[in-house]
């Protein structure tokens, strides 16, 4: 790659310095570097909501692209910084799950421990390892540096299996929202399937299943198979989040009719 890809996945939002401190960083070390933001806008703290949101985007980018990924409530703590190599990418993110979608879609990973602090930014500080540690340790990795340079492999890294629905009984499973997008509609972790089915949120049961928004009346909600292969709780025009009172982690139970 002439210009190394660098992409940014943060909980930082837009108003304050922090990603924009981040991407200074990053430039100090490698200004050729090609900086494109995921989104900076996950919910504060929401590790599954980031793990998520990496797992739908990280596969269209160009192999040998760095992704930098920090949703860190840990900051300060043991908690691990860590660099996964899986797929043709790098992934630069704290040991707490964020990562796990990455492990699943491919087995075949590795993953060390961020220990050598020749790859750091100077002095780092109890509360931004965004720009003490996982921006320099990305950019160095833009630039040509190995993984194997930074730390150890690690084989005790953390996984989430939020992504899993469980079967509770036969014909039913329990699954939970894993994201409320800008426009309302509710991700779920069940599989997009067509067939008879009922999902129920809270107090509410949805059996509709519509194969676009424009099919369904104005204020109602029904099912879709979303881009992401998953079912979507959603409203034509509409916050089906809103409607339902929801957010990520809500649980369901979804059943066979």
């Amino acid at each position: 790659m002439k210009r190394p890809v660098i992409s940014l996945l943060t909980d930082f939002g837009t108003v304050d310095h922090y990603a924009g401190v981040m991407k200074g960083v990053i430039l100090g070390i490698c200004p050729d570097a090609q900086l494109v933001d995921i989104s900076h806008d996950v919910t504060p703290f929401a590790m599954v909501e980031a793990a998520w949101t990496l797992g739908q985007a990280w596969r269209y980018f160009p192999a040998g692209t760095v992704h930098l990924i920090v949703v860190d409530p840990g900051v300060g703590s043991d908690r691990r910084p860590i660099v996964a190599e899986a797929g043709g990418h790098r992934f630069v993110a704290p040991d707490n799950g964020v990562l796990s979608m990455i492990f699943e879609a491919e087995p075949v990973h590795e993953v060390r421990e961020i220990t050598v602090a020749a790859y750091f930014g100077g002095q780092v500080s109890r509360t931004f390892h965004g720009r003490d540690i996982f921006a320099p340790v990305a950019a160095h990795l833009a630039s040509g540096v190995a993984a194997g340079n930074v730390g150890e492999r690690l084989d005790d890294y953390v996984r989430l299996d939020f992504f899993r629905p469980i079967i509770t009984r036969p014909g039913e499973w329990s699954g939970r929202i894993v994201k409320i997008d800008r426009f309302g509609n509710a991700v779920t972790n069940f599989d997009a399937e067509t067939g008879r089915f009922e999902l129920q949120v809270g107090n509410r049961s949805i059996s509709r299943l519509a194969s676009s928004y424009a099919e369904v009346p104005e204020g109602e909600l029904f099912l879709i198979g979303g881009s992401s292969g998953k079912l979507e709780i959603s409203i034509n025009q509409g916050s089906a989040a809103k409607e339902l009172g929801v957010r990520p982690g809500e649980s369901l139970t979804l059943w066979a009719l």
